[in-house]
């Protein structure tokens, strides 16, 4: 199993998930695990699973093999228990355009059998939360793509479930409205939101996510941080150009010292000199380094490999290649 908590650590647990439509296998043994307060990202392109994956840990459809545990309840076998305990926030807003905000959560509350009163509270409090109180009772079809979503995760939270599921929840937002996303998902995170991320942008699942599972076709292929994942493509390289009255490369090679990477070797490229280092080194370990043994140069960077580099390396193609999902 993917994940590295005991199993009372878990809060979703997947094993062997198969799910078929037609002659297409949209999940393919598919393994999935989410430790407790933690996010998990499920990275792969469009057609590769995830939304399938999601509607099968959420009992919107019946996996074909395998198992689902959510908060220790079986996804098959009690579905009504498990959705007691979930949130969902589906890739396009489902909110009622017609009512307003307040409406919309207050219905919510009322579908989870809560008292006017309690649903009420609970509404003025997500509203709160959201910075949505100045459009409470504004109707939601003037609301813009941002709004929408806020509003549809605050939907997603009136149970205060156990686990959070955000199925591509930027998808269509402009730039602005993304970053806003980024920061209320890891606002939801510090306040121990246990959560399952799926997206198709690299970047999100880099920023988001503490481990992250790459799924391609159906099933994993490679699961673990987003620092371990980038070690996979051969971690991260300083880039120097030396100076120009006389700094030698093998003196620098030498100046590195522990700092280098035991995998590779140094090379000129376009004038830059370029060192293999361990993953965790930055600039001003650089630096220092060549400082303490009276090395000079001209310029020093520190490239680290890209999700998109490990999306490329796995599978040979972008994360954004288009493709059905059954």
């Amino acid at each position: 199993m993917p994940g590295t908590g005991t199993p009372s650590d878990l809060v979703v647990e997947a094993e062997g998930l198969v799910k078929r439509f037609g002659e297409t296998e949209a999940l393919r043994g598919l393994d999935l695990a989410v430790e407790r307060g933690t996010v998990l990202g499920v990275l792969g392109p469009n057609g590769a699973g995830k939304t399938t994956a999601v509607r099968i840990l959420t009992t919107l459809l019946r996996a074909d093999g395998g198992r689902a545990v959510i908060d220790g309840v079986d996804v098959a076998t009690d579905p009504a228990r498990v959705r007691a305990r979930i949130g969902l926030t589906g890739q396009y807003a489902a909110v009622d355009e017609r009512l307003t905000a307040r409406e919309n959560l207050d219905l919510v509350g009322r579908f989870y059998r809560m008292s006017p009163k309690d649903a009420a509270a609970r509404a003025q409090e997500l509203l709160e939360r959201f910075t949505l109180v100045d459009a409470a009772d504004r109707v939601l079809g003037g609301f813009s793509g941002g709004m929408r979503r806020r509003i549809d995760i605050a939907m997603s939270l009136v149970a205060r479930p156990v686990v959070l599921f955000l199925d591509e929840p930027t998808t269509g937002l402009d730039p602005r409205s993304r970053l806003a996303m980024w920061d209320l998902i890891e606002e939801l995170v510090a306040e121990g939101v246990t959560t399952l991320l799926t997206t198709q942008y690299l970047d999100e699942a880099d920023r988001l996510a503490e481990r992250i599972v790459v799924i391609d076709h159906g099933h994993a292929i490679a699961q673990g941080t987003p620092d371990e994942l980038k070690d996979l493509v051969g971690g991260a390289r300083v880039e120097i150009r030396l100076d120009a009255h006389g700094s030698d490369g093998d003196a620098v090679v030498a100046a590195l010292g522990e700092l280098r990477s035991p995998g590779g070797g140094p090379a000129m490229h376009d004038g830059l000199l370029h060192v293999p280092v361990r993953p965790t080194t930055t600039a001003p370990d650089v630096v220092r380094a060549l400082d303490a043994a009276g090395v000079t140069i001209h310029d020093v960077s520190v490239e680290r490999p890209t999700l998109d580099d490990v999306f490329m390396t796995l599978t040979g193609h972008a994360a954004e290649d288009e493709g059905g999902e059954g």
